[in-house]
Formats: structure tokens, C-alpha cells, sequence
């Protein structure tokens, strides 16, 4: 497993505990259509300018991420693909998106009954999102998001048709994938991080980048576009 198929250190090693299932509202504010993708529940759905999907999910559940496709082009079968966050080729996913990427991700009910949730650039970014708490929990918990025109000012080298890749799929090598210990920020990962203060800009982007809200008491709504 690289360094983009994975959550931050202190999801990783939470603890399970049980409690009641979420719900996710993830909403397309988008002028464009985006297929939106959650693993792993969830699968995927075709979502029009205004429309919502509604995911409920169970406690305890981990390493777990939503995003949105764009130019997606699917038959009857659900087959196809998409020009960023492909799946694999299906609309229904039960693996990770193909950078660039950008990710609302979480895991439920973990750490001292925790729920621990971030947006992450490490996978890239390819549309605006926001990943706020809703009630009864949102007046503990920290709203996030990542707005900014990050494929309009992208470094020329991150450039890619539809979004701004990473440096660790681009160029590779434990500087920017940091898959060998210890790593720290770079100058790709500064101007992720300058556009975008609340999300991860690299692997061990930690302190800044990781958010909690009470586990078992808190909804959630992710908005493309928001």
C-alpha cells in the first residue's frame, strides 16, 4: 500500500467503539454533473447540479474516504470511466479513486468515542469540497474546507487534463511519498497548504490537518462545489 491509500497516523491506530450509524449527506453544488464515490460504503452515484445522496454509515467504521468524479461516461452495466477519481472503471466503487483527487476523509466512533475526519491534497485536488458537522454534534466540532483554484494556479509540472496532481504520483521517491519514515513538507506541499490551510498537503501533514467531533452524536454533509 503507498503513501496516497492511506489515513493519517492517529486514524490508524484508533479503537473501535460501538455507537450509532451516520449519516453522510453528500450534496453536488457543482455547475457540472459529478459522479460521487464513498469506500468503503457507499459504492457511487450520479449527481446533477443540486442534487444529494444520502449514505448511512455504521460505527466503527475506518479508513474510509468520499470524492467526486468528473467526466465520467458509464453504459447500462455501470462500466466505464472517468477522466479524474476512476474507480477502476465502474460506477460503483469498492476501491480508491486514481489521483488527482480530492478527499473528504473519516473515520467513526474511534479514539476516547471519537469521530476523526480531514480533507486531504495528498491524492491531489480536483474539486472544491467542504466537510462539515451537522446536528445535534456540529457545535463541538471544527466545519473544513478546500476551495480554492488549485487546477488554475497548479504548478506547471502537476498539471493534468481535469485537476492538479501530486508530487508522490508524479515524480515518486520517499521526498514526496513518504513511504520510508519520516518526510516533511516540500515546496508542492507549501502551496497546497497556502491555498488550503484545513487539509493535508502531505503524508505526515498531522497537526494541522486532522479534526474530531464526538462519535456516535454527529451527522455529517460533504458539498462539491460548496
Amino acid at each position: 500500500m503507498n503513501c496516497l491509500a492511506t489515513l493519517p497516523l492517529l486514524l490508524l491506530l484508533s479503537l473501535f467503539t460501538s455507537s450509532s450509524a451516520a449519516n453522510f449527506e453528500v450534496h453536488n453544488n457543482c455547475p457540472y454533473t459529478v459522479w460521487a464515490a464513498a469506500t468503503p460504503v457507499g459504492g457511487g452515484q450520479r449527481l446533477d447540479q443540486g442534487q444529494s445522496w444520502n449514505i448511512n454509515v455504521p460505527p466503527g467504521t475506518a479508513m474510509a474516504r468520499i470524492w467526486g468524479r468528473t467526466n465520467c461516461n458509464f453504459d447500462g452495466s455501470g462500466r466505464g470511466s472517468c477522466q479524474t477519481g476512476d474507480c477502476g472503471g465502474v460506477l460503483q466503487c469498492t476501491g480508491w479513486g486514481k489521483p488527482p483527487n480530492t478527499l473528504a476523509e473519516f473515520a467513526l466512533n474511534q479514539f476516547n468515542n471519537l469521530d476523526f475526519f480531514d480533507i486531504s491534497n495528498i491524492d491531489g485536488f480536483n474539486i472544491p469540497i467542504s466537510f462539515a458537522p451537522t446536528s445535534p454534534g456540529a457545535d463541538k466540532c471544527h466545519s473544513i474546507s478546500c476551495t480554492a483554484d488549485i487546477i488554475g494556479q497548479c504548478p506547471a509540472a502537476l498539471k493534468v487534463p481535469g485537476g492538479c496532481n501530486n508530487p508522490c504520483t508524479t515524480f515518486g521517491g520517499q521526498q514526496y511519498c513518504c513511504t520510508n519514515g519520516p518526510c516533511g513538507p516540500t515546496d508542492y506541499s507549501r502551496f497546497f497548504k497556502g491555498l488550503c490551510p484545513d487539509a493535508y498537503s502531505y503524508p505526515q501533514d498531522d497537526a494541522t490537518s486532522t479534526f474530531t467531533c464526538p462519535g456516535g452524536s454527529t451527522d455529517y454533509r460533504v458539498v462539491f462545489c460548496p
